[in-house]
């Protein structure tokens, strides 16, 4: 034998290997919106970085395909060690086409994407809400489906004349031709049975975990007075529904996750905390890029999150850029405005 593999093998043994370092504390991740039918935000989501022992909320618009949801969910479990997902209008939507066979309409289109977020383990609005123990913790994550009635409107806009109100301004949502409402008889029929369904689970989740607080997780914001988008601004209409308004108090939400509206703000109301994670369209985030910002950027840390603003600051933080910072201000800028 070698006379040093010798020595080595005789040498008396100094112990056992130090202990690993402890894991840094699990913190809560969101994004939504992610559009995967276009090829820069496929690309995007490649470069998504492994946070292994910290959680997902994926808030809904993944796609409209049942692999654009494979797609992403492969990507988000293989980085983070757990996923939740609600569904957007987008995942609701029955598009023939070549690459989308499907013809499952309403909700079997949307239980179609739940049994696909199962194959990955991915948490939907149909699973038991389970306790997050991490940093911000513990709290109850709570997945919801809500949809829109179409509620969200000017008081002087009767129902009757809501469509038309948003014609006037050229406004017409793609869901009213390809969001099918099956097997209800409209929308509003189904989102009011989608409330009083998540109305139910959510009472149960408060008296089954006291002194724990929710986050709840909706693709459509809870509150009319959240929506600000100054482009199309009688798309409102399809943008949730007021019988949501006082759910963050009524169920005791430490935060509130939403997407859809595709600007990303963080509001205060009340104790509670609100959050709009949407990525968006390409073009909606090539400024993040032209700051050398990614996708690892733009996700929003929920917890444990920022701290409330003091007495008399704003309790509105525009997050164009992400998180707000002096390089990167919170602010957004409405086509033809200026700095708000």
């Amino acid at each position: 034998m070698d006379p040093l593999i010798a020595t080595a093998v005789e040498a008396p043994s100094t112990g056992s290997a130090p202990p690993p370092p402890p894991a840094e504390p699990a913190r809560l991740w969101a994004i939504s919106d992610l559009h995967l039918s276009y090829r820069g935000n496929r690309e995007a989501l490649e470069l998504l970085e492994p946070r292994p022992n910290d959680g997902l909320i994926v808030c809904g618009d993944v796609g409209e395909t049942t692999e654009h949801l494979r797609q992403c969910f492969m990507a988000a479990t293989q980085c983070f060690k757990q996923v939740w997902w609600v569904p957007g209008n987008h995942e609701l939507f029955t598009l023939i086409t070549k690459a989308n066979k499907t013809k499952a309409r309403g909700e079997a289109k949307y239980m179609e994407c739940v049994e696909v977020a199962r194959e990955f383990g991915v948490l939907t609005p149909e699973d038991d809400f389970v306790t997050w123990e991490g940093e911000g913790g513990p709290v109850v994550i709570a997945p919801i489906f809500t949809l829109y009635d179409y509620s969200f409107r000017p008081p002087h806009v009767p129902l009757e004349a809501a469509l038309e109100w948003a014609r006037e301004e050229n406004i017409y949502a793609t869901d009213e031709s390809v969001l099918h409402n099956d097997p209800y008889e409209s929308r509003i029929e189904w989102c009011n049975a989608l409330v009083k369904r998540a109305e139910a689970k959510l009472s149960a989740a408060v008296m089954e975990n006291l002194g724990k607080r929710l986050v709840i997780i909706n693709h459509w914001p809870l509150r009319q007075d959240l929506v600000n988008i100054p482009l199309v601004p009688r798309f409102i209409l399809w943008c949730g529904t007021k019988q949501t308004e006082d759910w963050h108090l009524k169920y005791n939400a430490k935060v509130v996750v939403s997407g859809h509206l595709h600007v990303r703000r963080t509001d205060w109301k009340d104790d509670t905390r609100f959050e709009e994670v949407s990525l968006g369209y390409p073009k909606q985030w090539s400024d993040c890029q032209m700051h050398g910002l990614n996708i690892n950027d733009l996700l929003r840390e929920v917890l444990p999150g920022p701290e409330k603003p003091e007495e008399g600051e704003s309790m509105t933080w525009w997050r164009r850029f992400g998180w707000p910072t002096k390089e990167t201000p919170a602010i957004f800028l409405p086509k033809g405005g200026t700095k708000t």
